[in-house]
């Protein structure tokens, strides 16, 4: 009975039939085609973190800034006194009157304060919206605006005026605006 030699014995006759630069270079190649391997499970991934590091890392940076900012934020609000419903009222009244005039109207019923606009300056409903959460403590909780078609008035003639810019007037609103006051103190 023959018996066939093992794989690696045959492999090693194989290797020992080449002459020494055939070994040479299949050393090399088995070199190469390890460096590569090499390169690319463990120096590229990590080259690539390492290059992408400092842009996560501002990012991260300008996370933790606005985290920090709705901290102070909330810690603001929690601290200050509590408004009651006649005083979240009148701060609401006081902010609509001051910041949109006669394009809003307010009607209160309960505990949700409704507002119309017509024509309200977008800058101007913005404002009153900042000024709406934190002196009135009111949120929005419903919103149907829709871009109004009543022109901005014409700029002052005491404006300074951007010569070669065009004449762009602020956006402004029609539609209603629905806000939650907060509950009434016990």
């Amino acid at each position: 009975m023959t018996t066939k030699p093992s794989s690696s014995a045959a492999l090693r006759a194989r290797w020992q039939a080449l002459a020494s630069r055939e070994q040479n270079l299949v050393l090399a190649a088995g070199g190469l085609v390890a460096f590569a391997l090499l390169w690319w499970v463990a120096v590229a991934p990590a080259l690539s973190t390492l290059r992408a590091a400092p842009a996560r890392h501002a990012e991260l940076d300008a996370q933790l800034q606005r985290m920090q900012g709705l901290r102070s934020e909330a810690l603001q609000l929690q601290s200050a006194p509590r408004n009651t419903r006649g005083d979240s009222v009148g701060a609401l009244r006081a902010a609509l009157a001051q910041r949109l005039g006669n394009t809003a109207q307010l009607n209160v019923i309960g505990d949700r304060a409704t507002v119309t606009l017509k024509g309200a300056p977008a800058d101007a409903l913005g404002q009153w919206l900042a000024q709406a959460r934190s002196n009135a403590r009111a949120a929005p909780i419903e919103a149907r605006l829709a871009r109004s078609a009543v022109a901005a008035p014409a700029p002052n003639a005491a404006a300074p005026v951007v010569l070669g810019g065009p004449a762009r007037a602020m956006p402004r609103w029609d539609g209603t605006l629905v806000l939650v006051l907060p509950p009434s103190q016990p």
